[in-house]
């Protein structure tokens, strides 16, 4: 009895989880140069209906070239520091995703544009008229939902399925002052 009052709630923590990035008008986003240089960035971003992120940024920015080069990202939404509990268990969700340009003459490119006035505002005339910005959708493949310390639970691309990460532990370690 006592394993089933620890048990989590599964489907509880997943719906969690599919709405947390709700909470955020920018991603952060991990990319690779070309001769394997990490990159750190962010980026306003927008939802589909199949639940790929959208993001429109410039060729200035590193993250473009990387994107266009190897098509793949790391995408971090996290708790505010101030809002957390305890700084080393910051709520957070982190996307591995398969990226791809979206041409500017097809209809996703329209339609998803449309979200990016309405979420984006009044910037995105500006923005729209710049060649040097390019739509990627960005595919989540797997991810990773932290709640806290012992609540780590991995979910598919879809973010249809989920299951407890806590199975081992963390190893030689208690829970002291936590």
């Amino acid at each position: 009895m006592a394993d089933a009052a620890r048990k989590p709630d599964l489907p509880a923590i997943l719906a969690e989880a599919r709405a947390f990035h709700e909470g955020f008008a920018t991603l952060m986003m991990a990319t690779v140069s070309a001769s394997g240089d990490p990159v750190a960035s962010y980026a306003p971003y927008v939802v589909d209906g199949e639940g790929s992120f959208h993001v429109y940024i410039s060729e200035l920015a590193a993250h473009t070239a990387n994107l266009a080069a190897n098509g793949k990202a790391s995408v971090l939404f996290i708790e505010d520091e101030g809002q957390a509990s305890q700084r080393f268990a910051r709520k957070r969700l982190t996307c591995a995703c398969l990226a791809e340009e979206i041409a500017r003459d097809t209809p996703v490119f329209a339609e998803v544009m449309s979200r990016f006035d309405h979420q984006h505002g009044s910037i995105m005339g500006v923005l729209r008229g710049l060649r040097d910005f390019h739509l990627f959708r960005l595919r989540p493949t797997r991810a990773t939902y932290v709640r806290g310390f012992g609540e780590a639970f991995e979910l598919d691309g879809a973010l249809l399925d989920i299951r407890h990460l806590n199975d081992r532990g963390h190893p030689g370690g208690g829970r002291q002052g936590v």
